[in-house]
């Protein structure tokens, strides 16, 4: 499908979870190795405090490891203006401030109720855009709370049109349990888009249920231009107890087919991704992985993209 946007998010997202720290230095190596692949943009880390997600601590050491032209494609999580300020800082051209539409995982996720992040965000996007960045608006939990359960929609539409996220350039709707089913994403992501006034709408989803593919076919079809996936679905939220690792970078390439992706730079980015979850001693979820490995070089496509 052209004119879709993959977004890596290994390497913020994906390693979250993991027990086995990556090094600083093969962070550095991994977004090299997928923006040399073509993956159009990544999410690089997050300024979570270091105490609670070790496995990002070393975000602003990765910043500082890239140049201006890489940082170009890399996105960081920030959840405070104080924390876009020390992204902008160390050298990050783009961040994504994130927030749960649920006051109980907004608190057990940054500690403060909804109505606070949301409050603070025009001061992070002044920040933003003074020192010439990008500024996304995140919600987490767009569609159920692992405390508090479903989520209205309302109260996602709600945020969307309050003008205290103008200045953001995209939103991104984050199924962050996997609980979804396409047409609850379908239905939310249409309504979003109505409300966006022309910013770009991205869904960010998890596979617990088996759905992640599918759910990320409906957000398009609705109007998402952006998705999110990290390497053989790797990942999930240490504070959504229940949630499976993200969709598969993979699957969601392989049912997408880019412009830029040939079945040898679907089966490199396969091979990426074994060597780091080797690494890092996690399973391996994606089923075009599966695929690439059963068929070895022969692919059910061979040349050029379809739509």
């Amino acid at each position: 499908m052209s004119g879709i946007v993959l977004r890596d998010v290994t390497l913020r997202d994906g390693l979250q979870l993991t027990g086995k720290p990556l090094p600083t230095g093969r962070k550095v190596e991994l977004v090299r190795a997928l923006l040399a692949a073509g993956v159009p943009e990544l999410e690089i880390g997050s300024l979570a405090r270091g105490d609670l997600v070790p496995p990002l601590a070393d975000t602003l050491d990765v910043v500082a490891a890239l140049t201006p032209e890489e940082l170009d494609r890399c996105w960081v999580w920030v959840a405070t203006p104080r924390h876009v300020q020390k992204a902008l800082a160390a050298g990050a051209r783009n961040v994504q401030y994130c927030f749960s539409v649920s006051d109980a995982h907004n608190n057990a996720n940054i500690g403060r109720d909804t109505e606070v992040s949301l409050a603070a965000m025009p001061d992070a996007v002044r920040f933003a855009l003074d020192a010439g960045g990008r500024i996304q608006l995140c919600l987490a939990t767009a569609f159920s709370c692992p405390f508090d359960g479903p989520v209205d929609p309302d109260r996602v539409a709600a945020i969307v049109a309050d003008p205290r996220t103008a200045g953001s350039c995209d939103v991104i709707v984050c199924d962050t349990l996997g609980q979804a089913v396409p047409s609850e994403v379908g239905a939310l992501v249409q309504r979003v888009a109505g409300l966006a006034d022309g910013r770009r709408i991205g869904f960010h989803g998890h596979d617990t249920w088996g759905q992640g593919v599918a759910n990320a076919l409906a957000a398009v079809g609705s109007g998402a231009t952006l998705l999110d996936g990290a390497l053989g679905g790797l990942g999930g939220c240490p504070f959504a107890p229940g949630a499976s690792g993200n969709t598969a970078t993979e699957d969601l390439l392989f049912a997408l087919r880019p412009d830029w992706l040939t079945p040898a730079v679907l089966a490199g980015l396969v091979t990426e991704a074994e060597d780091l979850l080797g690494e890092l001693g996690e399973p391996n979820r994606s089923r075009a992985a599966q695929g690439v490995r059963s068929r070895a070089a022969a692919f059910p496509w061979t040349a050029g993209p379809r739509d």
